[in-house]
């Protein structure tokens, strides 16, 4: 292997990446797992946990995202205003009215490590409700998430939906 070519390999290797994720239709949960691995790094060789390695991430149509069952009004997002009785509760519907990226936000942080890095992953997150974003010059590389979505009933013609108990698999 040339000299070359492995200090291109090893520029690639060290070079934060920027990835652009489409949120829409992804369930929450998921999509946050895939997003902290490179947050933090987990895809590169040179990993280690003490180490700040991660990429940039960018998260489009975060309006979108779902949650699995009936998560959207039993979900609970708590916290204490540190005064007695002062424990409050907010729903995760009311939460995603109120501001639509805050679930995602909210998912991923929960996911990140409890320690003096989290809040330098978390500044390498950007999150937008709309495809809108001002860091397209800087998306390297485009991912889909982790779950491939599934296609609804108002995607499919009438004749699949006609046809559909005798369409011939094999």
């Amino acid at each position: 292997m040339s000299a070359l070519r492995r200090a291109s390999q090893s520029l690639n290797t060290h070079a934060r990446i920027w990835y652009l994720i489409d949120a829409k239709g992804q369930k929450v949960g998921r999509l946050a797992t895939f997003v902290v691995k490179l947050l933090q790094g987990k895809t590169k060789p040179i990993y280690h946990p003490a180490g700040d390695v991660g990429d940039f991430v960018v998260i489009i149509n975060t309006k979108d995202v779902e949650f699995t069952g009936k998560k959207w009004n039993d979900k609970l997002y708590r916290h204490h205003t540190g005064y007695p009785g002062g424990l409050k509760e907010v729903r995760a519907k009311d939460l995603h009215q109120k501001d639509q990226r805050e679930v995602l936000r909210k998912a991923i942080d929960g996911m990140l490590p409890k320690n003096t890095l989290r809040r330098i992953f978390m500044s390498r997150l950007y999150l937008f409700k709309n495809k809108q974003h001002p860091y397209k010059k800087n998306i390297t590389q485009v991912l889909t998430g982790p779950c491939e979505i599934p296609k609804k009933l108002q995607d499919y013609t009438r004749k699949e939906i006609h046809e559909y108990p005798f369409k011939k698999l094999f």
